[in-house]
């Protein structure tokens, strides 16, 4: 009995050599990729954690020089977060801080480079709209009205395609193009809620300029 015993376990034995001599290679790269394939998700993730961490703390710091008006320190913060964490959500929120203070600094220079920075380089779309709304807003202030237009030809989201739609309208209104303004006023009114409330009654003054009645057909919500 013994001796059946032990050739039946040679005989798995042997097998199991033979299938081991056969795949073994394959299984061992197999267990080494899925191992490897793992070891580099945890190292991703701890490193976009690290990164959000880092970011924050140059953000506070953003924050913390704009209260205190110090430009110099605002736009080393800045610096630090466009070419250190420029990934991160928090540079781009810094951006569009950043373009604020440096624009009531009177640098409108700086703060269109801050805005243009997270309309090309920002991670959040929500981020890159309001960028361009603002850069826009910063465009139209210099007259620079074609500029302006081409900023907003881009698609918007849509929580952010009226308002856009609106800050047309105010270009070409002043470039003398009042069918086109009004146009897009049309669209901004369509755009926004019924109870988006002042803003709302704003564009249709706008449109009552315009010599066009917000709630004709085809203008209503």
């Amino acid at each position: 009995m013994a001796t059946h015993l032990d050739l039946e376990e040679q005989e798995q034995l042997d097998a199991l050599k033979h299938f081991w001599k056969q795949w073994g290679n394959l299984i061992t790269w197999v267990l080494i990729a899925v191992l490897g394939a793992y070891a580099a998700w945890n190292g991703w993730q701890y490193w976009q954690r690290r990164q959000a961490n880092l970011a924050a703390a140059v953000y506070d710091e953003l924050g913390r020089g704009a209260q205190a008006g110090d430009m110099a320190r605002v736009e080393r913060a800045l610096a630090d977060l466009k070419s250190q964490y420029g990934g991160t959500l928090q540079a781009g929120q810094g951006a569009l801080l950043g373009a604020k203070m440096l624009y009531q600094k009177d640098k409108p220079a700086e703060a269109k480079a801050a805005l243009a920075w997270v309309v090309e380089q920002g991670k959040d779309e929500g981020l890159k709209a309001v960028a361009r709304l603002r850069l826009a807003s910063v465009q139209t202030g210099e007259k620079a009205y074609d500029e302006a237009l081409k900023t907003l030809s881009a698609e918007f989201p849509a929580p952010f395609a009226a308002l856009a739609a609106d800050r047309r309208g105010d270009v070409l209104w002043l470039q003398g193009k009042r069918a086109e303004a009004a146009a897009e006023f049309g669209k901004a009114y369509k755009g926004l809620a019924a109870d988006a409330g002042e803003y709302r009654r704003v564009i249709g003054y706008k449109l009552n300029a315009l010599g066009v009645d917000p709630d004709a057909a085809g203008v209503t919500s």
